[in-house]
């Protein structure tokens, strides 16, 4: 039998707004996976850390506060660090277009603005990665 897909959700930085991430995790889990909400405020330290403890398949950072730029590739540094490259990552909040590029060249898997279907979230996390583009 398959194991659920494992994913870690949090919200790195001074970022406090977290309906959306909650909104989220809840539509994740109604669809079967085992979701892991590392809460507010965490550091990127701290997340690679419930990654690595929680045997994640996924990483998912939402992000509102403007300082994607700074804190995902320090988060994804981290991971290569950790021997965790292969923990696919998602991104979901307020990223301008033009950085969705510059992101999604540094590994991140897919990026998720406003307004995205919670059915596209989950169809995508469901997709196996060999899929992927």
């Amino acid at each position: 039998m398959d194991q659920p897909i494992r994913i870690v959700l949090a919200k790195v930085g001074l970022d406090g707004h977290d309906r959306g991430i909650k909104v989220v995790a809840r539509a994740l889990r109604d669809a079967g996976m085992h979701v892991i909400y590392a809460g507010l405020w965490q550091t990127p330290e701290a997340v690679v850390r419930t990654v690595a403890d929680e045997d994640a398949d996924w990483l998912g950072l939402s992000l509102l506060s403007g300082a994607h730029m700074t804190l995902v590739p320090r988060v994804l540094d981290i991971l290569k660090q950790a021997d965790l490259a292969n923990v696919g990552v998602i991104v979901g909040g307020i990223i301008p277009e033009a950085d969705i590029p510059k992101l999604t060249a540094m590994g991140v898997a897919k990026i998720f603005g406003p307004g995205t279907s919670l059915d596209d979230i989950v169809a995508f996390l469901k997709t196996p990665r060999e899929h992927k583009p």
